[in-house]
């Protein structure tokens, strides 16, 4: 990653956590192995994600055991589980705030929903239910592409910038226009708004300024999971994080989330999941709160 000379210690650990995670289906693996204390055997796994092909089930596992947050496990003769590692039970928190925000963040279809009122069934549209995985793989579609994060992080600490000028910060020694395609995509995902401005005449046109949303301000809880878990510290110490620590920006009301991801058309399984929906965040997490049975599993 070119861009990678620039960044800060921390920024750099929190964009190659996001991109260790954010190859499709891997955060259904983990949230799916966290769901058994004691690992699962590929056949379970392949009956719980029941869309995932062989193809694309083992390359998941591999990749996720090498960056070490999964292992696989020997218990006998053609008997192996795979299941969490320290590591990987530490980033649950993060993928939890991934899920959190795409609940109450992203785009969702209204639906006819049956619910009691007097005492009747009535038909109402209510916002759809989102996996709490598929809420996580989502919210990191819109912030793990090339130079997201960069760009959202320089925004967050320099407030309002031109797009000359962020490009220079983050993207220095790319061609001028690298800077265009992350950046419009940001405007298009209700991360960043834009504004034209007129230049005095005699000085380099800077292009139009750029502004954090508070759907990305709303991020905040993801980036600082992920700088403590990339850094080895406890999750405890995500409070503390000296650009996104500061208190978090209410959640939009239900009926009209702040940011949009194409994603939500067309990557979430027709197929039915067990996964329950993503706990709401006045609640403190506990892993029984996205699956159907407890999380926990010590895995070597």
């Amino acid at each position: 990653m070119a861009a990678a000379r620039v960044l800060s210690p921390d920024l750099r650990r929190v964009v190659e956590t996001l991109e260790m995670i954010a190859p499709r289906w891997s955060v259904w693996m983990l949230m799916t192995l966290a769901s058994e204390p004691t690992g699962l055997r590929y056949t379970e796994i392949q009956s719980r994600l029941p869309w995932l092909i062989a193809g694309q089930i083992t390359p998941r596992l591999r990749t996720l055991c090498e960056a070490g947050l999964l292992e696989r496990t020997a218990v006998a003769h053609r008997h192996v589980t795979y299941g969490l590692t320290d590591r990987g039970r530490a980033i649950l928190p993060t993928l939890h705030a991934l899920a959190e925000y795409g609940d109450h963040h992203l785009d969702k279809k209204l639906v006819d929903t049956t619910v009691i009122k007097d005492g009747k069934p009535v038909v109402v549209q209510l916002p759809e239910r989102i996996p709490a995985a598929q809420n996580a793989e989502d919210t990191l579609a819109l912030i793990s592409y090339r130079h997201a994060t960069p760009l959202l992080w320089a925004l967050k600490q320099r407030g309002p910038s031109s797009i000359v000028a962020l490009r220079k910060e983050v993207l220095p020694g790319h061609s001028p226009s690298a800077v265009y395609p992350p950046a419009h995509r940001l405007i298009d995902d209700r991360l960043v708004s834009a504004r034209q401005l007129v230049w005095p005449a005699g000085t380099e046109d800077e292009g139009m300024e750029l502004t954090l949303t508070d759907a990305a301000h709303a991020l905040a809880p993801v980036y600082r999971a992920a700088s403590v878990w990339a850094s080895g510290r406890p999750h405890k110490d995500a409070a503390g994080h000296p650009l996104w620590g500061a208190p978090r920006i209410p959640a939009a009301a239900r009926s009209g989330q702040w940011a949009a991801h194409q994603a939500r058309q067309t990557s979430r399984p027709a197929v039915p999941i067990v996964q329950s929906p993503a706990p709401a965040p006045a609640r403190t997490w506990r892993p029984a709160d996205l699956f159907s049975s407890p999380t926990t599993g010590p895995c070597r």
